[in-house]
This record gives C-alpha cells, sequence and structure tokens, in this order.
C-alpha cells in the first residue's frame, strides 16, 4: 500500500464519522453548547495543547528517528497553534484534555502511532474547518483566515505521517495495524462527540 492509498481507505472505513466531526454539531459538542468566541478559541486551544502534549511524548521515547522527528514537528506545530488561540483570546488557560488524546496516550509502537497521527489529523482538520466556519459566520475574517492556515497544517499532518508510514511499514500486515489504529482514534473522537451531543439533549445524528 502506498501512502496516498493509506489514506484514501483511512477515509472510506470513516466515512461517516468523519462527516458528522466536520458539520457544526461538532463544534457545538466541543464547546458544551457554549457557541461563543471565547469558549470556541478555549476548544480550539485545548485539542491544541494536549496534543502537543501527547506528541512530545511519543518523540522522547520514539525508537524510529524519523518517527520521532516527526512527532516533535507536529508537537512544535501544535504548540504554535496554543499561541495563535492565545493570541485571538487573550487570557487562555488549557482545560481538560479531549477523549482522542487519552485514547492516543495508549497507543504504543511505531507503526500504531503514525497510523493514529493519521486518524487523529484527518478528524482535527475537520474540527479547525469548523472554526473557521463559526468565524466566517461571525464575521470576524482575520481570524477565520488564521484558522484557515490552522487547518492546512493538518492537511500537511496527514500527508507526513502516511509518507512516514511507508518507511516503517514492512508488511501488509504492517499497513493494516496502522489502518486500525487511525480508525480506532477517529472512533475515540467520534464517540465523544456522539456521547457530548445526547447529555446536551441533542440528536447526534443529521435530520433530512
Amino acid at each position: 500500500m502506498d501512502p496516498q492509498a493509506f489514506v484514501d481507505a483511512v477515509r472510506e472505513d470513516n466515512k461517516t464519522p468523519l462527516s458528522r466531526l466536520g458539520a457544526s454539531k461538532a463544534l457545538y459538542a466541543d464547546t458544551g453548547g457554549e457557541m461563543d468566541d471565547e469558549t470556541v478559541l478555549a476548544a480550539a486551544g485545548d485539542r491544541a495543547h494536549h496534543a502537543a502534549e501527547t506528541l512530545s511524548s511519543w518523540a522522547d521515547d520514539e525508537s524510529d528517528e524519523a518517527a520521532a522527528d516527526l512527532f516533535a514537528a507536529v508537537a512544535e506545530t501544535e504548540r504554535d497553534h496554543v499561541e495563535t488561540v492565545a493570541g485571538e483570546h487573550g487570557d487562555y488557560e488549557p482545560g481538560d484534555p479531549p477523549a482522542v488524546q487519552t485514547h492516543l496516550r495508549t497507543v504504543e509502537g511505531s507503526v500504531e502511532r503514525l497510523g493514529a497521527l493519521v486518524g487523529w489529523a484527518l478528524a482535527a482538520g475537520n474540527n479547525a474547518d469548523q472554526v473557521v466556519g463559526y468565524f466566517v459566520g461571525q464575521a470576524s475574517p482575520t481570524t477565520a483566515s488564521t484558522f484557515r492556515g490552522v487547518s492546512d497544517d493538518y492537511d500537511d499532518h496527514v500527508q507526513e505521517a502516511s509518507e512516514a508510514l511507508a518507511t516503517v511499514c514492512g508488511s501488509d500486515d504492517d499497513w493494516e495495524r496502522a489502518r486500525e489504529a487511525a480508525s480506532d482514534t477517529i472512533a475515540a473522537d467520534y464517540d465523544d462527540y456522539f456521547e457530548t451531543l445526547e447529555a446536551l439533549g441533542v440528536n447526534p445524528k443529521p435530520v433530512c
């Protein structure tokens, strides 16, 4: 399997959860139903802060040098995202880790972590797109543009992690393990979305 085929397969495997994580209800779940500028920014900051913590810890104990360098680079990008939020929010302080980060901190192995990184970045890019949409709706074009840049970073993470997988996957079984890790990570994000909306009394499924 090549990197693009892997990403395409993960997208296909998780078409429904990724679609729902890219809808406005996902941002509503992220903010606990508090749809105002500060809460939206804080939720974005929490995702970035705790992702940086997770990826830094992965980089510290990763045996594959290229994977370790990638984890460290992505962690640095996430720290930049925290600074972006702080610049917009003013007095941002990190809150509790999102469920997806709790899940990621249980993932072990170079193949599994790189696969999980692809899954996380696909979902995180959808989340960033919703932040963009929110600020477009709030007539805040500068902030919306800032978060378009954040969304682009997640596209880069997907590409870089999938390409790194090509160097560590020596068999079809390795690719399958990475694919499962990606799907498990998306599922952790989606399950939290689903449960949060139900707790808020909102139907998590689209109403046609």
